[in-house]
């Protein structure tokens, strides 16, 4: 069986997209993103696309304003059917994105974290090596958990921070992954090299 990943992180804007990006391109995997809300900038599928050409699946829903699902939806008014929310068939890897943190709402009944819950697709949590992190990443993981949603380990991104990165998987029992340097010039072939370079591709098989 193809590997299957739904990448999550412990806030917006902290490179989970271009995580799951090089993560497409590591695996030649396809990527979907189920539900994305605006769409006046480059979007994460268009971003995504753009450094792994031929890779992405349409998004089931696409949103204008750039908020929560649950509220974007509320103003284009259209109401998301969070059960007809089902990965897709393909014959490759398939990379998931979420939006934002696993506690996003998708609409006012239903989290992110439920329908991973769900759909029991191993998660890779997204985590950023800035002040702060221990306490989200620690966070993220307990719900995750309680929610019964398998975890597959912890992506860090940002500046090397050993302690940081020692402390959260020691204490939250998920493995590290590896870490994503910040790259002054995102470009296919700078991801590519960036990943591997912090990865072992079998952590991923």
């Amino acid at each position: 069986m193809k590997p299957r990943f739904v990448v999550t992180g412990t806030d917006t804007g902290i490179g989970k997209s271009v995580f799951s990006a090089a993560l497409t391109q590591a695996l030649s995997a396809r990527y979907w993103k189920p539900v994305q809300s605006g769409i006046e900038d480059e979007t994460d599928t268009q971003f995504v696309e753009r450094m792994a050409p031929g890779s992405t699946l349409p998004e089931a829903w696409r949103l204008v304003s750039p908020l929560s699902p649950h509220r974007s939806a509320e103003i284009d008014g259209v109401t998301i059917d969070t059960a007809a929310l089902t990965p897709p068939h393909v014959d490759a890897p398939l990379v998931i994105e979420g939006a934002g943190g696993a506690l996003v709402p998708v609409t006012r009944q239903v989290l992110y974290a439920d329908i991973f819950a769900r759909w029991q697709i191993p998660v890779i949590v997204c985590a950023r090596t800035a002040l702060g992190t221990i306490n989200h990443s620690l966070m993220t993981v307990e719900v995750l958990k309680a929610r019964g949603v398998p975890i597959h380990g912890i992506a860090f991104i940002g500046e090397p921070i050993p302690d940081s990165e020692m402390t959260i998987t020691q204490m939250s029992g998920i493995r590290r992954l590896g870490r994503l340097d910040m790259l002054p010039e995102i470009t296919p072939e700078a991801l590519r090299a960036a990943f591997a370079a912090g990865f072992d591709l079998a952590g991923f098989a």
